[in-house]
């Protein structure tokens, strides 16, 4: 391979890379934008309380959690759910959803 083949080579693999660290952050970006915007219709939708509450858990469960405050964004929007949204209303949902939940039992034999 001559030096210029070298350098075209060289060349490509270095836009390759910009490219991909490019479209990296632009999707980095979006999802900053996405979280943000669901952190303010939460906001509007759980009262103080209840936030911390989702909050608490979602160190716990965070994927629980993920779809729980994805749910209640939608309930909110089609007018299911009271807004603003009361810490005792969120521990009733989560209790409801906590005993749809098949209880494991391991025996000893």
């Amino acid at each position: 391979m001559s030096d210029e083949e070298l350098e075209a080579i060289r060349r490509r693999k270095l836009l390759a890379m910009q490219q991909k660290a490019t479209d990296e952050q632009r999707q980095a970006q979006a999802e900053a934008q996405m979280e943000a915007q669901k952190q303010e219709l939460l906001r509007q939708i759980l009262s103080p309380e209840a936030r911390q509450r989702l909050t608490n858990l979602k160190m716990i469960k965070p994927e629980f959690t993920e779809q729980l405050e994805l749910q209640l964004i939608q309930l909110a929007q089609m007018g299911k759910i009271p807004v603003p949204m009361s810490d005792a209303q969120l521990k009733q949902i989560l209790i409801q959803l906590q005993s749809r939940k098949r209880e494991l039992k391991i025996r000893r034999i």
